[in-house]
Order: C-alpha cells, then sequence, then structure tokens
C-alpha cells in the first residue's frame, strides 16, 4: 500500500507522486480516475480493488511553475554524487560554498558544488584561486521538468515514461 503512483493533473500533466493507498481513496471519493493498473488487485472483504499505478485527477488544478528545492540530496545528485573539484565518486560527500558565505557568496545553485572531505578541507574558506583549485563544471540550477523530477522513480516503474517524458 506504499507503492509510490503516479498523480496525473486534468490534462496529463505531472503534478505529484503519492502512495497507493492515498489514490484508492481518491480515485474511490471520484476525485481521480485510473489510468493504468500495473500492479495487480487488492482483496478487501467484499470486492476485488485494482492497484493503480498513474491515477488522473478529474478537475484541473492550477499550480504554479514548479522548482526544485535547494537541498543536500538534490546538490548531490545534480552533480551526480561526485566531487567537484577532483572527480571523485564518494559515499561521503560534503556541500561546499564556491564562494565562502563568509565574504558575501549566497546559499544559492549557482554556489553550491559537491565536494569531497579532503577537498573541502583543503579548500577551507578560500576562493578557489587563492586554493588553486578548479572546478569540473559550473554549477547551475537544475531543470525543473518532469523528467528530473520524477526520474528518479522511473527504473521501478518503467509504465509511468510516456506520461513523463515530453513535459
Amino acid at each position: 500500500m506504499k507503492e509510490p503512483v503516479l498523480v496525473l493533473n486534468a490534462n496529463f500533466e505531472p503534478i505529484h507522486v503519492c502512495t497507493t493507498r492515498r489514490a484508492i481513496g481518491l480515485v474511490l471519493t471520484g476525485k481521480a480516475g485510473m489510468v493504468v493498473n500495473g500492479r495487480g488487485h487488492i482483496h478487501t472483504v467484499s470486492q476485488l480493488l485494482p492497484r493503480p499505478s498513474v491515477i488522473r485527477l478529474e478537475i484541473q488544478i492550477h499550480r504554479p511553475r514548479p522548482h526544485v528545492k535547494l537541498t543536500r540530496r538534490e546538490v548531490f545528485r545534480r552533480d551526480n554524487y561526485t566531487c567537484q573539484y577532483c572527480g571523485k565518486r564518494d559515499v561521503s560527500l560534503t556541500v561546499d560554498h564556491v564562494r565562502p558565505r563568509h565574504i558575501g557568496g549566497e546559499h544559492a545553485w549557482t554556489n553550491v558544488v559537491a565536494a569531497c572531505p579532503p577537498c573541502n578541507h583543503r579548500k577551507g574558506g578560500r576562493r578557489m584561486e587563492e586554493a588553486h583549485m578548479m572546478l569540473q563544471r559550473i554549477p547551475k540550477e537544475p531543470p525543473a521538468n518532469a523528467t528530473y523530477i520524477f526520474g528518479r522513480h522511473l527504473t521501478e516503474n518503467g509504465d509511468w515514461e510516456p506520461f513523463i517524458s515530453g513535459w
């Protein structure tokens, strides 16, 4: 009952991922309709309910344009879990401010990169030029498209692909 279910707006735009339990509640109350049933059925005492994989809301929801929140996990995901100074893939990555905050650097997508602990320690609170270090890629904000936002679920839920691509 905790498997992810893709929620589509009335115009088939992907807007959210919820649990199977929540999706069944939306379908039973008439707020959503099932689009794809890729997981079999749920047996209750009196009936057999299809287990949805993709549902579509009956009423169009107007919402602001999505954006990716600046979190540690998203910084690591954007940088593909590699140190942006030496290129080493490490499990214990840290977040480094390219221009340190104490000299006016912001906590923004364009100033934050993933760094391994040795590189972060070597750079310290200095600018890259002062520490004689170079970035492998210039940091930028990741795209807020459906492929990036819901892409981490595509490996387990291949039937979502037609609904996610193109948004």
